[in-house]
C-alpha cells in the first residue's frame, strides 16, 4: 500500500469514528456527482433537491453536512428545521452556473422587463442549481423553483397564469424545456445582461414568451453533435442519453434526454449486454459502470466538475471533527422565508 492511500485509509477510518460518535444527530448528505469514496461515506445520495428535503425530515439530525457545491447546501439550510445546522466540506465549492445569475443584476433586468412588457406580464422561474438570493428574487415575484425533472410542468403552470416567462440561471435547460412544449423559436429569446434589451430588439422581445437568462453549465456543454455522431459511428447499436442542460443541437441527436434520477432509472431498466451511453458528470457514470457490470455503460465524453472535487476526505474529516461549527451555511431569515415561498410553489406542482 502506498502512501497515499495510507492517508486516505487514515481519514476514512477517522470518518467512520466520529460518525459512530455523533450517531443520529448526524446526517451526511452527498450529491450524484462526488467520487465514489466521499458517496461511500455518506448516508444518502441523490440530486441537491431530494437531499435538502431528507434532511429537514430527519426528526434525529442535528447535524447535516452537504457534500456538494455552495447552492446545495443553502437549499438545505432554507428547509432545514430550527436546531438545525447545515455544513459543507469546502465552502468554495461553488457552482459556475448559479455564479452566472447576480443577484443585483437580476432584480435590474426584472425591472427592466416589467417596465417594457408591464409589471403583471411576467413570472420569474429558476432553476434549483441558484443562489438563495435567487430563490428569494422569485419567491416574492409569485415565482418558483423547478428541477430538470418538473420544469416542463412549471413552465406550463405559469403560462397559464402569465403571458410570459423569465427563466433562469440555465439557458439551455429553458429552450430544451420550450422545445419539449412545443414553444416556438421565434417566440423565445436569450438575455444577455451586458447587453442592451439583453441583444435583442424590441420586436423580437415583444413577441417573445419565454425569456432565457444567458447563463449555462460548463460540465454538460462539453459535450457535442461530434461526439454522438462517433458513438453512432462505432457503436451503432448504443443508446445515447444526455441531461437537458446540455444544448439543443446534443439533446436532439440523442435517445434520451432527462435528470440525473431519470438516466440512472435508464441504466436500471436496460438490459444485460446493453450499451449506455451517458452525458453527464462522469462521477455518476462511473459508479453506473461499477453497479452494472453486465452491461456496458460509457461517457459520452468524460467530463468532471472541480467544484464537485474540491469535497474530499480530509475536508469531511475537518468539518466532522467541529459539528455545527466549521463551514456552517445559513440563509438570512427574510431571505428563507421568500425562497421557501417559491419552494412550496414547486410543491404545489405535483397536487
Amino acid at each position: 500500500m502506498d502512501a497515499q492511500n495510507k492517508i486516505q485509509n487514515k481519514y476514512k477510518d477517522r470518518i467512520r469514528e466520529l460518525k459512530a460518535g455523533l450517531g443520529s444527530k448526524l446526517i451526511i448528505l452527498t450529491h450524484h456527482y462526488q467520487n465514489k469514496e466521499i458517496v461511500e461515506l455518506g448516508d444518502y445520495v441523490g440530486d441537491s433537491f431530494g437531499l435538502a428535503r431528507r434532511a429537514a425530515a430527519d426528526t434525529s439530525a442535528e447535524y447535516i453536512v452537504f457534500c456538494g457545491v455552495h447552492f446545495m447546501a443553502e437549499s438545505a439550510a432554507i428547509l432545514a428545521r430550527p436546531g438545525q445546522s447545515v455544513q459543507i466540506p469546502d465552502v468554495e465549492a461553488g457552482c459556475w452556473m448559479a455564479d452566472m445569475a447576480d443577484p443585483f443584476i437580476v432584480e435590474r433586468t426584472w425591472q427592466e422587463l416589467s417596465d417594457f412588457f408591464g409589471p403583471e406580464s411576467m413570472l420569474p422561474i429558476s432553476y434549483m442549481n441558484s443562489e438563495a438570493e435567487i430563490k428569494a428574487f422569485c419567491g416574492r415575484n409569485q415565482g418558483l423553483i423547478c428541477t430538470s425533472s418538473n420544469a416542463a410542468k412549471a413552465f406550463s403552470r405559469a403560462l397559464e397564469q402569465r403571458e410570459r416567462i423569465f427563466f433562469l440561471p440555465d439557458q439551455y435547460l429553458g429552450l430544451n424545456t420550450a422545445d419539449k412544449l412545443g414553444i416556438p423559436r421565434e417566440e423565445i429569446v436569450v438575455w444577455d445582461p451586458g447587453l442592451p434589451l439583453g441583444g435583442n430588439s424590441s420586436e423580437n422581445l415583444a413577441k417573445s414568451r419565454i425569456v432565457l437568462w444567458k447563463g449555462h453549465c460548463l460540465v454538460h456543454t462539453r459535450f457535442s453533435q461530434e461526439q454522438i455522431e462517433e458513438v453512432r459511428k462505432s457503436r451503432p447499436g448504443a443508446k445515447i442519453v444526455v441531461h437537458p442542460e446540455c444544448t439543443p443541437e446534443v439533446v436532439a441527436l440523442a435517445d434520451a434526454a432527462g435528470s440525473t434520477d431519470f438516466m440512472i432509472k435508464y441504466v436500471e431498466n436496460s438490459s444485460p449486454g446493453e450499451e449506455v451511453v451517458i452525458g453527464t458528470e462522469f462521477n455518476l457514470i462511473h459508479r453506473l459502470q461499477t453497479q452494472y457490470r453486465d452491461r456496458t455503460i460509457l461517457p459520452l465524453s468524460r467530463s468532471i466538475c472541480p467544484n464537485m472535487a474540491k469535497i474530499d476526505l480530509q475536508k469531511l474529516c475537518h468539518t466532522l471533527e467541529s459539528p455545527g461549527r466549521t463551514n456552517v451555511v445559513t440563509v438570512d431569515k427574510d431571505l428563507k422565508e421568500q425562497a421557501k415561498l417559491a419552494l412550496e410553489r414547486m410543491l404545489a406542482l405535483s397536487s
